[in-house]
């Protein structure tokens, strides 16, 4: 049996070249309508950035770059036998740097066929050792290669390679991949932000009329909210650490065979030489807290998109946005007039599907029986699914956004229509002026009434207030009352 979980029951046609087809309705399981998940099928298109990170393919690459880097680590020691050349080093970087096709079909041959003279491991990290075996042998660029065998996988368990492999592919996922994507969205928002900033719109609080904003102020507040939510993704993909400690983290096997090394200086060097923080004490699995911080850091991204589908969503609703049709899309089967926020939506969806398995994720990878059980070892390969529902939410919300453009004179007409609201800013003059009775005044006018602009002008001409006070309240107007609200995009230039 594997040690990191079952052997896959491989069928599909990457394991040979040609492979099998097995697809449903005769068509080839590499067909994207043949696809389980969405993932791989419907949103294939988007979801195509993570394939390098999150594929079986890119495990094993992965993989081999932990194994090739530890060789020659192990080569730098003055305590083993190990040397090699530039040349060699070279070759064994190599084996890693251009990784292909051919070398997954052949890593997954050895673990399920057999392979190069090797039986069928059963065991996808055993089958990472011997593909390395079999590519330095292959290469003219080692002097015997037969003596790297021993050294290859020397002295590890397989949580030693996997829980770094990991590591190597979590960290470009969201650096190179989410966070552009969420960049995009960041950008756009701001961009909204600032040309719109002084769009008077109607604020509504418990779903009730309020005091005004502008929807350019809005916009600035979910710009500032991202980028904050992204920093704290950022710190956490900085903070990803790793183990090199064996099968019970004790070193066991690499003190017996050199009691003299500092194996433990070893491990803290050559786990900050893939760019990650040392996790010293472990048991034969890394405790994961930093993936579980991970998760949790994109699941508070992902809320602040949730929050903003919606709103867009209900902005749409309201008619403060209108959308751009897409030249022979269809909104609704039956009702050819609409146009849908589909992407608001499909954003949401997936982003509450991504939540869901992130918070799944962050409880399960940090608990293990004792010193080791392998349930973690499938959940760990579904953070790649995670990540994709995540991205498409991210490139929907961004393909929401370039389909909308605000409606000012829908927002202008509602604003003129409620000038129920300038009743906060009428008691708080009134109030500086020494009225005890404003609130209750203002109240009586205007809750659960609809009111006029004519009515509150009726109530100024009976104020016994200056002359001067009555002309600032007269010249109150809801369009008006929108107070620093387009000076607060401002505050994007400092958080940015």
């Amino acid at each position: 049996m594997t040690d990191t979980d079952d052997a896959g029951d491989f069928t599909g046609p990457t394991v040979a070249d040609g492979g099998t087809d097995g697809g449903a309705f005769g068509l080839s399981r590499e067909d994207p309508l043949a696809a389980v998940s969405p993932l791989d099928g419907r949103y294939a298109g988007r979801t195509a950035p993570l394939s390098a990170y999150a594929s079986e393919a890119g495990l094993m690459r992965a993989r081999v770059e932990v194994e090739a880097e530890y060789l020659l680590a192990l080569a730098d020691l003055d305590a083993t036998p190990l040397s090699l050349s530039d040349g060699e080093a070279a070759a064994v970087r190599d084996v890693y740097e251009s990784f292909g096709a051919a070398d997954a079909r052949l890593v997954k041959r050895l673990e399920t066929e057999g392979a190069a003279g090797y039986s069928a491991t059963n065991h996808d990290v055993k089958a990472v050792e011997y593909f390395l075996r079999v590519r330095l042998g292959e290469t003219a660029d080692v002097d015997d290669a037969e003596r790297l065998s021993p050294w290859i996988h020397f002295g590890l368990t397989s949580e030693d390679v996997n829980n770094l492999a990991q590591r190597l592919l979590v960290r470009p996922a969201v650096d190179d991949v989410l966070l552009p994507a969420l960049a995009d969205v960041r950008d756009d928002l701001t961009a909204m932000a600032r040309e719109y900033r002084g769009t008077p719109m109607l604020a509504r609080t418990h779903g009730q009329p309020a005091t005004p904003t502008t929807f350019g102020k809005e916009m600035a507040v979910y710009a500032a909210r991202l980028g904050t939510a992204m920093g704290r993704v950022r710190g956490a993909t900085d903070d990803l650490a790793g183990k090199l400690g064996g099968a019970s983290g004790t070193y066991a096997a690499h003190v017996a065979a050199y009691p003299d090394v500092d194996w433990r200086a070893f491990s803290r060097e050559f786990v900050g030489s893939l760019g990650f923080e040392h996790v010293p004490l472990t048991t034969q699995v890394n405790p994961c807290d930093d993936l579980a911080a991970l998760f949790d850091a994109l699941r508070g991204v992902n809320d602040v998109l949730l929050d903003f589908d919606r709103d867009m969503w209900l902005y749409v609703s309201d008619r403060y946005l209108g959308q751009e049709a897409v030249e022979g899309e269809t909104g609704s089967s039956t009702m050819p007039h609409k146009v849908n926020p589909i992407d608001f939506e499909n954003s949401e969806g997936n982003l509450s599907k991504a939540n869901s398995d992130l918070v799944f994720l962050a409880d399960y990878v940090t608990t293990s029986r004792l010193q080791r059980d392998l349930s973690d070892s499938t959940v760990k390969r579904n953070v790649g699914a995670a990540f994709a529902h995540c991205l498409v939410g991210y490139s929907k919300a961004s393909a929401g956004l370039s389909k909308v453009v605000p409606n000012e004179r829908v927002m202008r007409e509602e604003l003129e229509s409620t000038p129920e609201v300038i009743g906060e800013a009428v008691q708080t003059i009134l109030r500086r002026e020494g009225d005890t009775d404003a609130y209750e005044r203002v109240k009586e006018l205007t809750r659960g009434r609809r009111v006029t602009i004519e009515d509150f002008r009726e109530l100024f001409a009976d104020l016994d207030v200056d002359e001067s006070v009555r002309e600032e309240l007269l010249a109150l107007t809801p369009t008006g009352y929108t107070g620093v609200a387009d000076e607060l995009v401002d505050e994007l230039d400092a958080s940015n």
